[in-house]
């Protein structure tokens, strides 16, 4: 057993924190109060071929696992550069077409989703269904040989950012007549679709939006995949996110306590730097230790996952992605502490960082519902939801 990432992977991480660092958070922050977006980054992360570093060769990728992405994702976000979109755009996105898409769509789709120039969308959360993914309610009829949406989204990322969206809809299956998940890429410049911005307390340039589909028609080779076999394409992607979402935590967290050590290195009071008390180097070093666990899950799960031990995976992506919320939400809140008055400035960075580091407590799956399935699945205690 191998503890430690491979050369390759090191050096992966390297590349990808260099040119992070040309950004920065300042670059961050500012693009997100103005209103701007972090395009150009993006498309550099993606013209040096880290952006679809998981998407099959052949398709203009890395030919590389979900391992490799997180690390991207990871590397970036302890540049106080989180890209939401990399857990959607090339992670689920492009893991489900890949393994499920027809080779006509991994041409079509995959190559854009590798570098960058064709992001891509997830829609599966509903008002009314939140986290049970079986209520929702947006269905897909036929009618002759095209495919009718109807439906309604919300925390939705991305979708001004996105040429297509891979949404999650019910359809009839004749045999039963029952409804059974089923994917379709949906041009977001579709007749019938609309969207609209979610006023949101976080800082990013990557916006959350409701989703109105009403009456969108799309051709049947919109379908992705098979339509009996929805949920275990559904549920394919979903790994991969939770793999993912745990990196942008642990990223964050890096940063966060990065900062932290070096404020106390620094700041002076009662003759010495603030970091020889253990009230202020305890706490951070608590931190450190709770973000190399959750970073050593991370890459079980993501090995388990690139190994193709689905539920091995699911286990233990769902034990990261709490892990890595957790340690992420105790990292920001004791590197405000440590800056003090300081730690609540725009100036020094860190009260920013509390909503998105709180955010992975809820999506893209809550830490409750994290707990509900340690506890059927791993425990063996009876189903409580």
């Amino acid at each position: 057993m191998n503890f430690t990432e491979s050369e390759e992977r090191q050096e992966l991480r390297r590349q990808v924190s260099r040119l992070a660092s040309k950004y920065g958070r300042d670059y961050f922050t500012a693009q997100a109060r103005s209103g701007g977006k972090t395009t150009d980054l993006w498309l550099e992360v993606g013209r040096f071929g880290y952006l679809g570093v998981n998407i099959p060769e052949e398709y203009g990728g890395g030919g590389g696992g979900i391992g490799d992405v997180a690390a991207v994702c990871e590397e970036l976000a302890a540049q106080g550069c989180p890209l939401l979109m990399m857990v959607v755009s090339p992670a689920i996105c492009g893991t489900v077409i890949a393994r499920f898409g027809t080779e006509a769509q991994k041409q079509r789709w995959l190559p854009g989703l590798a570098d960058g120039t064709a992001t891509m969308a997830f829609a599966i959360t509903e008002p009314d269904a939140g986290t049970n993914s079986h209520a929702i309610t947006t269905t897909a009829r036929r009618d002759g040989d095209e495919w009718v949406l109807n439906g309604r989204k919300i925390y939705i990322s991305g979708v001004d950012e996105s040429q297509n969206v891979l949404v999650v809809a019910r359809a009839e299956d004749a045999r039963t007549g029952k409804l059974k998940p089923c994917l379709f890429v949906l041009p977001t410049d579709s007749p019938g679709l609309e969207y609209h911005p979610i006023a949101m307390e976080i800082v990013s340039p990557e916006k959350q939006f409701s989703v109105f589909i009403d009456d969108v028609r799309l051709p049947a080779d919109a379908l992705v995949g098979d339509e009996d076999a929805g949920l275990v394409q559904l549920f394919a992607g979903l790994n991969p996110e939770r793999i993912m979402a745990a990196s942008f935590s642990t990223g964050l967290a890096r940063y966060a306590l990065e900062k932290a050590a070096a404020y106390a290195k620094e700041r002076t009071v009662f003759q010495g730097p603030i970091g020889g008390h253990q009230a202020i180097a305890h706490p951070l070093a608590q931190s450190k230790i709770e973000i190399e666990l959750a970073r050593l899950m991370t890459q079980k799960a993501a090995a388990l996952c690139d190994a193709g031990d689905d539920l091995g995976a699911g286990e233990a992506a769902n034990m990261a992605k709490y892990a890595a919320a957790e340690a992420a939400c105790d990292a920001v809140d004791r590197a405000v502490q440590t800056h003090g008055g300081n730690g609540i400035t725009q100036e020094y960075g860190m009260a920013g960082l509390l909503v998105a580091a709180r955010a992975g407590r809820i999506a893209p799956v809550s830490r409750e519902m994290i707990l509900n399935f340690v506890a059927m699945h791993s425990l063996g205690l009876p189903k409580s939801y």
